[in-house]
């Protein structure tokens, strides 16, 4: 599996509740915070999610 950088680029206020729980299940709570994690298939569909929310480094 590889690892992926993801970084929150908006903020979540005004976001739907699914949306704002799936950016903090990533571990991600504030602008420009950015976490590395193992790429899974669960994973992928959050990022999938919030797409519009994050910016993604696959490597």
């Amino acid at each position: 599996m590889s690892s992926v950088k993801i970084t929150l680029k908006k903020s979540c206020a005004g976001r739907l509740l699914k949306h704002k729980q799936t950016a903090e299940a990533l571990g991600l709570r504030k602008i420009r915070q950015s976490v590395t994690l193992t790429e899974t298939p669960q994973i992928a569909g959050m990022i999938k999610k919030i797409s519009y929310l994050v910016d993604v480094e696959r490597g």
